[in-house]
């Protein structure tokens, strides 16, 4: 949407499909990866080596696009998805490793979109076109009646849930049989997540993208725009917290490791992830530092803590990554970026978009700390026990 208001020559629904495509693609690589018993920390990086040749060979116009891309598309109602089936599959499998084999499906998933909006950089870049010559001059601030966006946003959430829907039933008929009380309830979820998505997407879209634009444009266009970082910092480690899927995750981690990591701290590291990165973001609009200067050490930072985290840890960081860039991200924080973007004189496209980026990479590395920390206190315990036994 935000997409399409700064630039409506790129099809939203070539752009949808593309991203659609991308998702569907990657979550086969990732239950692949299960399959063939490949190790999670060097598929990432072989996963990210391809991302880094694309993104070479595409218009780096498309650049923050695509990174924001993969973070966005992984929201309230894909992560819940994907993790259950990562679970499942874990479950059944009953290796020594099925407690990290239960994550990491939705990091490798959100690599998807990021790879097929990419390829339309280079197709469009192939093709000589100029993207940037038509962006729309401005900020998204567009206000709409609610009763415009309610019905929107209602047809994009049934697009969105009635294929689920038809897999669902395609199943039941099939393979799963389940006994009619079963079925029963698993419509009367499929019902309840459909009226939450249209209430919750409603309220994002028709109230806090314009707000946090206009937000970002008041701020972005004054003497002091350097309160800009400040406020990205507290907006980063509050606004997480309103994401639906980062409370599905935290539960997700209790339940599978039965309590043993727990959910404050993974909040509070999540939290200072976010802080950090839209703080980064505020940094890049003021200064107009290119993207590719933070992805990069952030990413290869991420990959080697990988090497030294504890694999749980691992797959949990680069699930958390997508899981915290959804739907509040992606409306509030990238409009309040793009408002304050387009005030301050920048290119929203080159400046702007990437706050979603940023938002997906530093939880990859605050949770790979947090698992540090947990190992080595683990250590430290174990030590203790072993000097009270031996005195």
């Amino acid at each position: 949407r935000q997409v399409e208001l700064l630039a409506p020559h790129i099809s939203r629904s070539a752009l949808t499909f593309s991203i659609a495509l991308g998702v569907g693609l990657f979550v086969a690589v990732s239950f692949l990866r299960l399959i063939l018993k490949l190790s999670y920390k060097w598929t990432m990086v072989v996963l990210y080596l391809l991302l880094t040749l694309l993104a070479i060979f595409a218009d780096n116009f498309f650049l923050g696009i695509a990174f924001d891309a993969g973070g966005a598309t992984t929201g309230p109602l894909t992560v819940p998805f994907i993790l259950a089936l990562g679970i499942g599959v874990a479950g059944v499998r009953k290796s020594e490793t099925s407690e990290e084999d239960s994550f990491g499906f939705v990091g490798v998933s959100a690599i998807g979109p990021v790879a097929a909006v990419l390829v339309m950089g280079i197709v469009s870049r192939l093709s000589g076109n100029d993207p940037a010559a038509s962006v729309v001059e401005g900020q998204v601030d567009a206000v709409y009646k609610f009763s415009q966006v309610f019905v929107e946003t209602l047809l994009e959430v049934l697009q969105a849930i009635g294929p689920l829907a038809l897999i669902l039933i395609i199943f039941q008929l099939t393979i799963l049989r389940q006994k009619r009380r079963q079925v029963i309830r698993m419509f009367e979820g499929l019902l309840y997540a459909t009226i939450g998505l249209v209430l919750f997407l409603v309220g994002v879209n028709g109230a806090f993208m314009p707000v946090g634009s206009q937000i970002g444009a008041l701020i972005g266009g004054s003497a002091q725009n350097w309160v800009l970082i400040p406020l990205g910092v507290f907006l980063g480690g509050v606004v997480v917290l309103a994401e639906p899927a980062v409370w599905v995750l935290t539960d997700q981690v209790k339940e599978v490791t039965g309590g043993a990591v727990k959910k404050s701290f993974i909040l509070i590291f999540f939290s200072i992830g976010i802080a950090l990165a839209v703080g980064l973001a505020m940094i890049r609009v003021i200064f107009r530092i290119h993207l590719a200067y933070f992805l990069i050490p952030g990413y290869l930072i991420a990959l080697l803590l990988a090497f030294r985290s504890p694999p749980l840890f691992t797959t949990i960081a680069f699930d958390s990554g997508t899981v915290a860039s959804g739907p509040m991200s992606s409306s509030f924080l990238l409009a309040f970026t793009l408002g304050a973007s387009a005030a301050s004189g920048g290119n929203p496209f080159t400046d702007a978009f990437g706050v979603v980026a940023l938002i997906a990479m530093t939880p990859l590395i605050s949770l790979q700390v947090l698992g540090l920390i947990y190992d080595r206190k683990k250590v430290i315990q174990k030590k203790g026990k072993e000097k009270r036994s031996t005195t």
